[in-house]
């Protein structure tokens, strides 16, 4: 299974939601990067991704982007094999 990194922050609505699609998939090792504890890490996602909301979801080294670009890849079927790299 590839390795998944989320910059999330607290009462973040589309992290749970991502963070569930995920768990469906079988993914319940996520490193999770808390924005709202860490400011300076909300630089390093905006400077990674060019964006600024939570959450930002990377599989492996892919920028999935957020919650609505997962579920895109996921109807896509594209998910499963990026999951499984």
């Amino acid at each position: 299974m590839a390795k998944v990194l989320m910059y999330t922050s607290a009462y973040c609505p589309y992290c749970a939601r991502a963070e569930q699609l995920l768990a469906r998939k079988g993914i319940t090792d996520i490193e999770k990067v808390r924005v709202d504890q860490e400011p300076e890490r909300r630089a390093e996602m905006a400077e990674k991704t060019g964006r600024r909301s939570v959450p930002q979801i990377f599989i492996g080294e892919t920028h999935v982007g957020g919650c609505d670009d997962l579920y895109d890849l996921d109807r896509q079927g594209e998910l499963d094999s990026l999951l499984a790299a």
